[in-house]
């Protein structure tokens, strides 16, 4: 069968083409951020563009549990639709930006309803395709929406870039927000398992993080995301790094370098449903946790171009490898009224680690070099495969 037969389900086809479109305009407005955070402070545009990726991190962080705990509350569908809306408000008004702090301002409340939609939307993909195959290809295509992003994205900017000003990516990603939403309200979605915890409002936002630390098997997924966190991270923030510093080489060829991610992640993503037919999600994501330190310890014989980028593709392969399966060891995890709970907290936590994965490329990149970089983040990514396997033991599987 194939890897699109989810797209045979209306509800689920019309999500999906939302998604990929929200994630093609957030791409545009990832590229013109970067001319944005340019233009008002050119002297510091990488310590801007370093502090709003860290704003973006605190806003899933703090957010995310708060959904997870009151959703159950709410219509899916009209709150889906009502976060696309607001995100193309707060896209549309990025151009008129004059000064940092309204740009660290917008980009809090535009991830604050990132961190309101994503879990949302990951939790409801089991109720509408409750079918273990077609939920399988369905994560894979997800998956394939989210490498788009990174690699369609920022073709198209450059190409725009070539008759249109920066500002008009913004206005092009809210449309696409807008596109979103009417594609959101075509969708059957139907309404999410009630759930009967009666407790007070800290026990409501507190029990998806409290249930999941309390499931060795998610305790030892998180880890596993602790090393994907460690490889992704050395590949978003030191690629720009070792292109230009370590190889000498222009800046047109980054994008090129960071392609070979997106491509990996793409072939894996599409082999994986067969792939998952015949083994368990335990074995493939903690082969994937292998790779990410396979991988990084290959930097370690200072490789040039051309060995960087199969370096880059199988931390890109081992990166569908952990998040695929994710969806499906959480769906195992918890009763459907809790879904949306353990959702928000995998969101929530897992992104937690890619703020550590962040913090310590850029600082170990930046204090001692490429070579101990890739040592040390090798060193993280190895340290958190034995820990999850340890943690989540094989007899521990649904």
């Amino acid at each position: 069968m194939s890897i699109f037969s989810p797209l045979s389900n209306s509800s689920f086809r019309y999500l999906f083409l939302g998604q990929l479109i929200s994630l093609l305009g957030t791409g545009l407005t990832t590229v013109a951020l970067a001319l944005l955070a340019y233009e008002l402070s050119p002297a510091h545009a990488g310590a801007v563009l370093g502090s709003a990726l860290a704003i973006k991190m605190v806003a899933y962080l703090g957010i995310a549990p708060l959904v997870g705990g009151y959703i159950h509350k709410l219509p899916r569908k009209y709150w889906l639709a009502a976060l696309n809306l607001g995100r193309g408000l707060m896209v549309m008004l990025l151009p008129l930006v004059a000064e940092l702090w309204q740009l660290f301002a917008l980009i809090f409340l535009l991830n604050a309803l990132a961190a309101g939609y994503t879990p949302v939307y990951q939790a409801m993909l089991p109720d509408l395709l409750p079918d273990q195959q077609e939920y399988t290809r369905a994560l894979s295509l997800s998956r394939f929406a989210m490498e788009m992003e990174s690699l369609l994205s920022p073709a198209l900017a450059a190409a725009l870039l070539f008759f249109l000003p920066y500002s008009t990516l913004f206005g092009i990603n809210s449309i696409g927000f807008a596109l979103a939403t009417g594609l959101v309200l075509l969708a059957q979605i139907p309404p999410a398992a009630i759930s009967v915890r009666s407790d007070g409002v800290w026990h409501h936002i507190s029990f998806g993080m409290r249930s999941y630390l309390k499931t060795p098997r998610l305790r030892g997924m998180l880890m596993l995301n602790l090393a994907l966190s460690a490889a992704g991270a050395m590949v978003i923030v030191n690629t720009v790094v070792y292109v230009r510093s370590v190889l000498g080489l222009e800046e047109q060829l980054v994008p090129m370098v960071m392609i070979a991610t997106g491509v990996g992640s793409m072939v894996s993503a599409f082999a994986l449903p067969a792939v998952l037919e015949r083994f368990r999600d335990r074995a493939v994501m903690l082969s994937g946790g292998g790779l990410f330190s396979v991988a990084l310890s290959s930097g370690l014989l200072e490789p040039g171009l051309f060995g960087l980028l199969p370096i880059w593709c199988v931390i890109g392969i081992a990166t569908s490898m952990v998040l695929i399966p994710t969806g499906r060891v959480l769906r195992d995890s918890c009763n459907p009224a809790d879904r949306n709970d353990y959702f928000a907290a995998n969101f929530a936590l897992t992104h937690g680690m890619w703020l550590l994965g962040y913090l310590l490329a850029g600082w170990l990149g930046s204090q001692f070099g490429m070579g101990v970089t890739f040592l040390l983040l090798a060193l993280v990514s190895l340290l958190a495969t034995i820990a999850a396997m340890r943690i989540w033991s094989v007899d521990d599987q649904a």
